[in-house]
């Protein structure tokens, strides 16, 4: 099974848990916090990702606070259901073995980026746009 079926598999698993998240701001606000801490406690094993990973996290945000409505449920159900495999303590690869289950982290969000980029794309081009009518 190629890496990204592995992945896919993996997200299966966190879809349904994601849907949750979807139906319920206060409960995503609060994985939003938890995914927050975890980073940036992390923020130097995921230097690699750490631009990306802050980038799902201000979607996630914004989306939350109903600042940022345009995007996709399926996008913001993949979005969520990465978040939830990044604090999860069961990883594909646990974070204990020599900095492989960040491997694994990077790895998923990596795979989630790519899933998702033409939204993320929309999200940075509004933001900026957000910014430039806010000076």
């Amino acid at each position: 099974m190629s890496k990204a079926k592995n992945y896919e598999h993996g997200y299966k698993k966190y879809t349904s848990k994601a849907k949750e998240y979807f139906r319920d701001r206060r409960k995503s606000e609060n994985l939003l916090n938890e995914a927050v801490d975890k980073a940036n406690n992390k923020k130097g094993r995921l230097a690699e990702v750490w631009e990306k990973l802050q980038l799902l996290l201000e979607v996630f945000r914004a989306w939350i606070k109903g600042e940022y409505k345009e995007i996709p449920k399926g996008s913001i159900i993949m979005i969520i259901a990465t978040i939830l495999y990044f604090v999860s303590p069961i990883d594909l690869v646990p974070d204990f073995l020599v900095g492989l289950g960040f491997f694994d982290d990077a790895a998923v969000i990596g795979f989630a980026i790519r899933q998702v980029s033409s939204d993320l794309d929309k999200f940075k081009a509004w933001k900026n746009a957000e910014q430039e009518s806010e000076e």
